[in-house]
């Protein structure tokens, strides 16, 4: 945002609060994307690994969103949020919970990775 043009100052408050909400969306869900990668194993095949994969597809799908968000939602200053950020957060949450969900009474999900 160092690099942006016009510069960050001389947008409106509004303008420029969209800017800063959709890069804090947009970091907080690679943070969960890089937690994520680096504990992830693939479980057995069954109920849980499909909760598992679903989730991941959701978790990986949020970032896009938000770039492409990032880009277009600030110019509709306070009242816009499109579908783009909205869509993106829900699967944020839901890819978190399935991933929640298929660790769910399984002594699998809670050994230690052994490499």
């Amino acid at each position: 945002m160092r690099h942006h043009a016009p510069p960050m100052r001389e947008l409106t408050p509004d303008v420029r609060m969209m800017y800063v909400s959709r890069h804090i969306y947009l970091l907080g869900s690679a943070l969960v994307n890089l937690t994520l990668g680096l504990y992830l194993w693939a479980l057995p095949p069954g109920w849980r690994r499909a909760f598992q994969q679903i989730g991941s597809v959701l978790l990986l799908i949020s970032p896009i969103l938000l770039t492409v968000a990032f880009f277009q939602e600030p110019a509709y200053g306070l009242a816009g949020r499109s579908w783009r950020s909205s869509f993106a957060i829900y699967a944020l949450s839901a890819g978190a919970f399935f991933h929640a969900l298929s660790f769910l009474g399984g002594a699998d999900g809670l050994r230690v990775r052994q490499e």
